[in-house]
């Protein structure tokens, strides 16, 4: 799979995981498939980072159009959970663009501690997945050249990252451990499935359409909130 196919697997997954919002009777099948989505987009990141002859316009670039989503997103996380503050997902990949940027222009350690950095920032600042996002656009980019680190660092950060969300509701009584239990480990296995098409990626370009996808973003996110006065 080259670059663009990989692009427009995470776009449509990501498209069935948000329009479930805008239906009354939720499908979380949708939810389970929209989780292959964010992964191929941390990875696009590190390998964007990797063959971008200019680091500052990607960099604006995702700046910008961080900018410019955050309403569309805004509106869109309104159906989910009314009245909360959340920062697009847009600005997890530029947090995670500027931790690998820092390991691969400066010593290997203050890299590490880096991404760490951004990855706190993330999580404090209510970026969509957080430190988890950062953290795996970060072992996306530093296990770029072997494939089974990059693997098991992933599916093992994944699994951190659904168990913990499990782990919160321990002390709210064994009825919710066991919804959060029944809704977390399906999104888990869908998340770590992503990297079968990873794995197939030939680093190949393949049309170049990136302001188009740039654009898809904020523009489905105002589609679906329409929809959702419709449905």
């Amino acid at each position: 799979m080259n670059a663009f196919v990989l692009k427009i697997i995470a776009c449509i997954t990501m498209f069935m995981d948000h329009i479930s919002y805008a239906i009354p009777e939720k499908t979380y099948w949708l939810n389970y498939i929209g989780r292959l989505s964010f992964p191929i987009f941390a990875f696009q990141v590190s390998e964007g980072y990797t063959h971008t002859k200019n680091l500052k316009k990607y960099i604006f670039r995702l700046l910008l159009f961080a900018s410019i989503s955050q309403i569309p997103y805004m509106l869109f996380y309104n159906l989910i959970t009314p009245n909360t503050l959340v920062l697009n997902v847009i600005f997890t990949l530029l947090l995670g663009l500027i931790s690998i940027t820092i390991y691969d222009k400066y010593n290997k350690y203050v890299g590490f501690i880096s991404a760490i950095y951004f990855g706190i920032i993330a999580q404090v600042s209510h970026c969509d997945y957080g430190f988890y996002g950062v953290a795996i656009i970060f072992l996306f980019y530093v296990f770029r050249n072997n494939k089974i680190l990059l693997t098991v660092g992933f599916e093992i950060t994944s699994i951190i990252y659904y168990g913990y969300h499990i782990l919160k509701y321990y002390s709210k009584g064994t009825a919710i451990v066991t919804k959060a239990f029944q809704l977390y480990w399906p999104f888990a296995v869908s998340t770590m499935l992503a990297i079968v098409p990873i794995l197939l990626y030939n680093k190949k370009k393949g049309p170049n359409t990136k302001h188009l996808l740039y654009l898809f973003y904020p523009l489905h996110l105002l589609l679906i909130y329409a929809l959702s006065f419709v449905i």
